[in-house]
């Protein structure tokens, strides 16, 4: 705030000095630029505070969206810990199988 404070005071002195101050002191001829500079001074200090708020809201907003990404990510990884493991239950069977189909071979 104390940006759109320094901004307003700016404004005021600049309109006071090209107003007020003896003509030959004056560097800004009334009413040309000093008008357009009031306005677009005005239209910042109103606009800034709006657009500092909407970068707030868009970076709450992005950190609920990593924290959903990270809950989802977890999940992930457990689901794929769950099918590697039982993967490799799979992989231990099949060897029991083929070391039993092996023997049975042996045997003829």
């Amino acid at each position: 705030m104390n940006f759109f404070f320094l901004i307003f005071i700016w404004t005021i002195t600049w309109l006071g000095w090209n107003t007020l101050a003896p003509t030959s002191l004056r560097f800004d001829p009334f009413p040309a630029f000093v008008l357009w500079l009031f306005i677009s001074n005005m239209i910042q200090i109103f606009l800034m505070p709006l657009i500092m708020i909407g970068q707030n809201l868009q970076s709450k907003h992005s950190e609920m969206r990593a924290e959903e990404d990270f809950i989802v990510n977890k999940k992930a990884e457990s689901e794929v810990e769950t099918i590697l493991k039982h993967l490799e239950n799979q992989n231990d069977m099949i060897l029991q199988i083929l070391n039993k189909i092996e023997q049975i071979e042996n045997k003829k």
